[in-house]
């Protein structure tokens, strides 16, 4: 089997970087059904996520999208009450997903503070493995995700694994995050195990605040120092960049 590939792209602002993001997940969503008949897609948070999803909704292609085939996850979630507005999954469900006919037995939030689990985000972390576990076909310790966006932070960290952080050494496919860097202190995140189970991996990155990560992330950068470094698809690993993001590339890693 050839190695997957890994592709840069460059857009001009994050407005067109949203707008390009929405329109190639349209079109991989219909792929997808078309070979399989349903799709999963994993979503992020962050600016940039939240505003594809909202060019999504913006999109009349997305009426060719049969939604109550697609399942959907997350990359990583706040560890706050379910109606906290800083859930990735309230802003996701507010920008998109209230707007689309989906089954809800198909979509999968993380667990939230004063769920099921109460204030124990382990716990609630092994639930949604569980649930990975379980929706998995025969072979697989998760769904082979089509779709799984994420975004990167200045510092390097992508879903919520941080640099040199417990999560960026742990082994399971969802770890509950304790001690974050970056508030609330107390998350889930996908570990790298079920990350890199995705068939496609697409790093929604913008700003000049993140090009001297970024350049490192594409220069052989460990997944210790850099964890979105350490995420590839199977198939194929997308760098969806605005300028900014970009500019400390070199130019033959760009194409445009």
């Amino acid at each position: 089997m050839p190695p997957p590939s890994r592709t840069v792209v460059v857009l001009r602002d994050p407005d067109v970087l949203a707008e390009s993001v929405a329109a190639r997940l349209l079109t991989r969503l219909v792929d997808c059904q078309a070979l399989r008949g349903h799709a999963d897609l994993v979503l992020t948070g962050g600016g940039v996520g939240i505003a594809a999803l909202a060019a999504v909704a913006r999109s009349p292609a997305r009426a060719a999208v049969d939604w109550s085939r697609v399942d959907v996850w997350w990359g990583d979630e706040r560890f706050v009450p379910a109606d906290d507005p800083e859930r990735n999954e309230r802003q996701a469900r507010e920008a998109l997903l209230d707007g689309l006919d989906l089954d809800p037995e198909r979509v999968h939030p993380m667990g939230a503070l004063g769920g099921p689990d109460g204030d124990d985000v382990d716990a609630a972390a092994a639930r949604y493995a569980a649930a990975l576990r379980a929706a998995a076909p025969t072979g697989f310790a998760v769904p082979p995700f089509d779709v799984l966006l994420l975004g990167m932070g200045p510092e390097g960290h992508t879903a919520s694994i941080f640099p040199e952080s417990p999560a960026a050494h742990d082994d399971r496919l969802v770890v509950g995050v304790h001690g974050c860097p970056k508030p609330p202190p107390t998350r889930i995140s996908l570990g790298f195990a079920a990350l890199n189970g995705a068939r496609e991996v697409w790093m929604v990155v913008a700003g000049t605040d993140k090009a001297t990560t970024v350049a490192m992330a594409l220069s052989g950068a460990g997944r210790l120092q850099v964890p979105a470094a350490g995420v590839a698809g199977a198939m194929q690993t997308l760098w969806l960049l605005d300028e900014a993001a970009a500019g400390a590339l070199p130019r033959d890693l760009r194409r445009r």
